[in-house]
């Protein structure tokens, strides 16, 4: 039964951290939506399959 509610507050916490970063950053944006963007991600330099941009350009669906 420790364990259990030792999980679920863990839970909680988490979700309170996310949605305290929502709260925080402008807009309620995350950075760095594109995946493509990071090198060890995408190592054949393919356009993002969000967005189409390149991993040298900025997503276009940030605003």
């Amino acid at each position: 039964m420790k364990l259990m509610l030792l999980s679920i507050g863990l839970l909680g916490l988490a979700f309170a951290g996310i949605a305290i970063k929502i709260l925080v950053k402008k807009e309620g944006k995350f950075a760095g939506t594109c995946a493509s963007n990071n090198p060890i991600l995408n190592e054949d330099g393919q356009p993002c399959s969000f967005c189409g941009a390149l991993p040298d350009q900025q997503c276009e669906k940030e605003g």
